[in-house]
Formats: C-alpha cells, sequence, structure tokens
C-alpha cells in the first residue's frame, strides 16, 4: 500500500557523491526539518530532464521563501549518475540534493516504485512530490503516468505550502 498523508517514511539509506567520494545519507537525516522531495523515474530521461527537474530548480528561492530547509530529489540511479546529473540540470548548483535509491529500495519501502522492464528500465520509482516535515508526509502529488510531469512539479507543490 502507498505512503499516505500523515505517515511516516521508512528509515532508509541513499547513496550520494561527494567531494570525498562515495556517500551515505540517511533518510533520517534526509528528512529532517521541512523538506520538498520529488522522485523520477530516471535521470536523464526526456520528462525527468526537461521539465520535472527544471520545475524545482526554478522553485528553489520561492519553496525556501515558504520555509523548505531542503529541496530532495530521488532516482533509481547510482550516485555517480545522479552527480553527473545534478552538474547537467544546474539542480546541484541551486542546491537541490541528488540522492541515488540505487536499488529501488526506498521507493519500494513506501510503495511507490513500478516496472519498467518493458522498456528496459527495471525497477523505478514513479513520479512523484511530497512536502516532509522532520520524516512525516504533509502533502503528497503522484502522476498517473510516468511520462507526465503536472500535479509533482516545482510549481504545484510550491502551491501547496
Amino acid at each position: 500500500m502507498p505512503i499516505a498523508v500523515g505517515d511516516t517514511l521508512p528509515a532508509a539509506t541513499f547513496r550520494l557523491k561527494t567531494d570525498a567520494g562515495l556517500g551515505e545519507m540517511t533518510s533520517a537525516d534526509a528528512f529532517a526539518g521541512k523538506v520538498a522531495v520529488f522522485a523520477v523515474p530516471g535521470a536523464f530521461t526526456p520528462t525527468c530532464h526537461n521539465a520535472h527537474v527544471p520545475s524545482f530548480v526554478r522553485n528553489v528561492a520561492a519553496l525556501q521563501a515558504k520555509g523548505v530547509e531542503r529541496i530532495v530529489c530521488i532516482s533509481v540511479n547510482d550516485p555517480f549518475v545522479m552527480a553527473a546529473w545534478g552538474d547537467a540540470t544546474g539542480a546541484s548548483a541551486a542546491g537541490v540534493m541528488m540522492l541515488a535509491d540505487a536499488d529501488a529500495s526506498f521507493v519500494a519501502a513506501v510503495g511507490l516504485e513500478f516496472d519498467g522492464s518493458g522498456a528496459g528500465l527495471g525497477m523505478r520509482s514513479k513520479r512523484w512530490s511530497m512536502l516532509v516535515e522532520n520524516g512525516v508526509v504533509k502533502v503528497l502529488n503522484v502522476e498517473e503516468s510516468p511520462g507526465q510531469a503536472t500535479c509533482s512539479t516545482g510549481d504545484a507543490l510550491l502551491d501547496q505550502i
């Protein structure tokens, strides 16, 4: 059953590339405070690259003005891909944290995974966004189709805060 508003996010460990090499971040650290979280089916894929990530990059200052302390992007990719993608989109420079859920364990634990094997992608995350406060889901937006970014964009989440 998918996660819902009012639920606490499960414990998880994400991977990320740091200046010192590969690192880890727990869900407790990632989701501490007021956090805008969004997930995408895959780095460098058309909707994710051209619409979803840019919608959060252009709203960083507006989200922060509404008290958001951290903006987190999650994808079922490895940390090297996430770092390269953050650089390519300007997300990292804008302050969006790019976290890898390489084995899809987090998205499966929250019930927001889908099987993209038919397209050669394997297990992936559905496209979604959340407002999380100290690990508790306050707002949740899940797209019906992985190829669309409407209700889960940075603009949509900003309007809900």
